[in-house]
């Protein structure tokens, strides 16, 4: 793991380790496992940014499932969300009456999360887990259940492990933070 990353002058030093994230990554893994027991459930990975996670919490689920994907965009290049979400790729699959388990890579304002239900609920699934690597209590606008959270962090801006800084860094193993002494102008 890097030390420090540095883009565009932005020094991003670690917050999360490629070992934690692997060991919360198979608890959760397990706890689905145990919540979805004889149940086929479609894992939904809401590209890009969940990539890495969802992979890893597919691998480690034990039971049949299916996956499917969803692809928005609310970032664009900047570090912040634009505020409004757009939808660019659509499920492929049927859900009604399916259990969906939604996985998000971060879950920061709630936008998102909110646009994926209200799309979803239309269509009568059995149920919608929201599974996230990462929550920004602080961040949420909105009132939302995130049902299995990776970890809660502050709110600050994470690079690394799916999560990107215009398009960029998303194959980075650990999670990575601006650094103290960038945040404070040294």
């Amino acid at each position: 793991m890097k030390d420090k990353i540095v883009i565009n002058g932005d020094v991003f030093v670690p917050m999360l380790t490629e070992e934690q994230i692997a060991v919360r990554t198979k608890e959760i893994a397990a706890q689905l496992s145990r919540d979805f027991e004889g149940k086929t459930p479609i894992f939904v990975g809401v590209l890009n940014g969940s990539f890495m996670f969802f992979s890893d919490v597919v691998r480690h689920f034990e039971g049949d499932c299916e996956v499917d994907f969803l692809k928005l965009s609310s970032y664009g290049e900047a570090k912040i969300s634009s505020g409004s979400v757009t939808l660019l790729k659509d499920l492929n699959c049927s859900i009604d009456g399916r259990h969906l388990i939604i996985v998000e890579d971060i879950v920061d304002s709630g936008l998102s999360v909110k646009y994926i239900l209200d799309l979803i609920k239309e269509h009568n699934p059995a149920s919608v887990s929201v599974v996230s690597l990462l929550v920004k209590p602080k961040s949420m606008q909105y009132d939302l259940k995130i049902d299995y959270i990776g970890f809660s962090i502050p709110s600050e801006f994470v690079i690394g492990f799916g999560l990107d800084y215009a398009q960029k860094y998303r194959n980075l193993r650990a999670v990575y933070v601006l650094s103290e002494d960038e945040k404070n102008g040294k």
